[in-house]
């Protein structure tokens, strides 16, 4: 588990030296650690070493180990959510990046009001129109966000994307900026019960680039913990 400890400060090292060449301050971006597969005991051991801010891809997996896992720490939902799945994971996540649809906001917002919750969600936007991936087009985003904004127990807290695997990974850079452009929008509109405040964007190949184009969000799982055996 020492590799995880050092891969930590690796990222957290590489985080400074990009914010410090950009002129950002490294204490806006929050690192996830992508825990999808790995152990209770791997994840606790990334907290004790300064992981602060934890995300799923799958409902089951935050289920399964919610109670196993140090209290110290913020849940992200950040794979696809389906709207049946909602009620398993209202009481336990801080922030859920991938909301896509009106009907899953409804049936998040209902759910958060039977808790007296204001659920934080982002926006999912599809930039690039990958038929593998989830997520809105960016021509789609301004609508959505209007209807949504109506809700009382969900507050929309930014924009989320994923970059295509490009065989260089420069040509994720447009990708990143267009999203941080439409986010600037937004910002303008200054819509009510909108805060654009958060940037989710990069992943382990990718993030540095993401953070030069404005993400204050990394998503980070192979970086942290190494290649998965999705095989166990």
């Amino acid at each position: 588990m020492s590799d995880i400890k050092d891969n930590i400060i690796a990222i957290k090292d590489n985080i400074s030296a990009i914010c410090n060449k950009s002129n950002l301050n490294k204490e806006d971006i929050t690192l996830i650690a992508v825990t999808k597969t790995m152990s209770y005991e791997n994840i606790n051991y990334a907290i004790e070493n300064g992981i602060t801010d934890i995300g799923e891809n799958k409902v089951q997996e935050v289920m399964d180990k919610y109670d196993l896992i140090n209290k110290n720490v913020n849940w992200h939902l950040i794979g696809h959510l389906q709207s049946n799945k909602v009620k398993y994971i209202i009481d336990k996540v801080k922030l859920i990046h991938s909301v896509d649809s009106l009907p899953l906001a409804e049936e998040i917002n209902k759910r958060a009001a039977k808790l007296d919750k204001i659920q934080d969600i982002l926006i999912q936007v599809n930039v690039a129109l990958e038929t593998t991936k989830h997520g809105i087009s960016i021509d789609e985003v301004d609508s959505l966000i209007d209807k949504i904004s109506l809700f009382s127990n969900v507050r929309i807290k930014g924009l989320m994307t994923i970059a295509p695997l490009f065989d260089e990974v420069e040509k994720t850079r447009p990708i990143f900026r267009t999203l941080r452009e439409k986010r600037d929008e937004l910002v303008k509109r200054n819509i009510s019960n909108v805060e654009m405040n958060y940037l989710s964007m990069g992943m382990t190949g990718d993030y540095s680039i993401a953070i030069e184009e404005g993400s204050n969000m990394i998503r980070v799982g192979t970086g942290i913990f190494g290649k998965r055996n999705y095989n166990i």
